[in-house]
């Protein structure tokens, strides 16, 4: 995560002709177009969910906005190589809790080194995993286990989001840099990549690939990630090019998710400065002002880039921007507009906020945390709550240490940021209600849109 921070354990259906769709709580935007104004539906075979963009909107495949809301939930990325808390807890029941409240999308960290292991048929058994609790998973391989929450989360309408962490499967691994480390180079991270699209390039319940997690580094750390014209090795928007055609030669439905980095040169500046006066800095992930200048190209598939800034409040680290005094005025015009929104606000492409939250403090880190969710809700800005895991040191988690308690008050402030619709949580799928075919508390796109 951050450098300053104690380690984190770390179908498309056709619409009813007339009806316009409210996709928001009563209290945000309407952004959904009437059917008849959609555009003309991309090709595609019948029942799929696959996503693209159009402007700063995600749409369906017959261009009918939607709103990814949802959580991350850490652990393959990490030395256990499965989700944290299945030594307790059984994963139907958190991916279903998780449906049920509203949650449509789950980012799943994961790393470079697993996945090759994967590919190299190394998939071992793990034992973090209570059999006991998940008697499902008994004997299963970390693979077998991956395999089988996504046949859960189709079960219960919930759309699901790779990211690479790290390039080892190391609990603090996010702390270092960039993509490659050690014995796993750059062309590794690549081949993992499409080792994994091309495994799942006909399960739309992966719909997006997060490239990298966090990039980061100062002017004077070596290795660092920079963002420039270049096709340097540490040039993160050539990376993200890279990575984005190799995998979408392989998916072109798939969406493709491209994180910022941590400084960038100020005007007049150029990254052979050491100075720290020379740059804007930022949190890990969360600086996107070179995108400006050099945005991501993806060729003709370009619809199917997002970009992904991190951020995250004053009790992960006291940024200057949290001295003296401040308000979501300030924050959106000195840190949030400079750094990221401008680029839902010109239209470029749509934003998605892979990690924000925190604990919950009655001062500064919640007044931070109401803000930027007021701002996800206003702006229907996607988002991807950190996290479920308690065992986030630095910020807590939905859920409690036992695995089954919910945190009722972080998820009420969460909750207005999640896509609902007549009180109803909206699933991502359009068969499949969120919380399952019985649920009560969702709904899929089918019965959102008319069909």
């Amino acid at each position: 995560m951050k450098p300053w921070t104690r380690k984190r354990l770390g179908t498309a259906l056709a619409a009813a002709a007339t009806a316009t769709a409210l996709l928001m709580t009563a209290s945000g935007p309407v952004f959904a177009r009437p059917a008849s104004e959609a555009p003309a539906a991309r090709t595609a075979a019948a029942g799929t969910d696959w996503l693209h963009t159009e402007g700063n909107r995600i749409v369906d495949e017959q261009g009918r906005e939607v709103w990814l809301t949802g959580a991350n939930w850490f652990g393959f990325n990490a030395t256990e190589r499965v989700f944290h808390g299945l030594w307790s807890a059984n994963l139907d029941t958190i991916t279903r809790q998780m449906a049920e409240r509203g949650i449509n999308i789950l980012r799943v960290p994961i790393s470079t080194q697993l996945l090759l292991e994967w590919k190299n048929g190394q998939a071992a058994t793990s034992s973090a995993v209570n059999t006991w609790a998940n008697p499902a998973l008994k004997d299963k391989t970390t693979l077998q286990v991956f395999d089988a929450f996504l046949g859960v989360a189709e079960k219960y309408g919930i759309k699901v989001m790779l990211d690479v962490h790290s390039a080892e499967a190391d609990n603090s691994g996010h702390i270092h840099p960039v993509w490659w480390k050690g014995a796993i180079t750059t062309e590794q991270f690549y081949s993992a990549w499409e080792w994994v699209t091309a495994r799942y390039r006909n399960n739309d319940t992966l719909v997006a690939m997060d490239v990298k997690n966090e990039p980061h580094g100062k002017q004077s750390d070596s290795p660092r990630a920079k963002w420039d014209g270049s096709t340097d090795q540490d040039n993160f928007k050539y990376t993200c090019e890279t990575a984005g055609k190799r995998i979408l030669a392989i998916n072109p439905h798939v969406l493709v998710l491209c994180e910022g980095i941590e400084i960038y040169p100020k005007d007049g500046a150029n990254w052979s400065s050491t100075s720290a006066a020379d740059y804007h800095g930022m949190w890990w992930g969360g600086n996107l002002r070179g995108a400006r200048k050099h945005p991501v190209q993806l060729g003709s598939h370009q619809d199917q880039l997002v970009y992904s800034p991190h951020d995250y409040g004053p009790l992960v680290y006291q940024q200057p921007w949290f001295q003296g005094e401040w308000s979501r005025t300030t924050l959106e015009r000195d840190v949030w507009d400079p750094n990221w929104l401008y680029l839902h606000k010109d239209g470029i492409a749509p934003l998605f906020i892979g990690e924000w939250g925190g604990h919950l403090d009655n001062g500064p880190n919640q007044k931070w945390m109401t803000a930027l969710r007021d701002l996800i809700v206003e702006n229907g800005i996607h988002q991807t709550f950190w996290c479920i895991n308690p065992n986030s040191g630095d910020t807590g988690g939905l859920l409690g240490y036992d695995w089954a308690t919910w945190d009722e008050a972080k998820y009420a402030l969460l909750k207005p940021a999640l896509w609902q619709s007549g009180g109803k949580f909206v699933s991502l799928d359009h068969e499949v209600r969120l919380g399952g075919q019985g649920s009560t508390t969702g709904i899929s796109l089918g019965d959102l849109y008319g069909g």
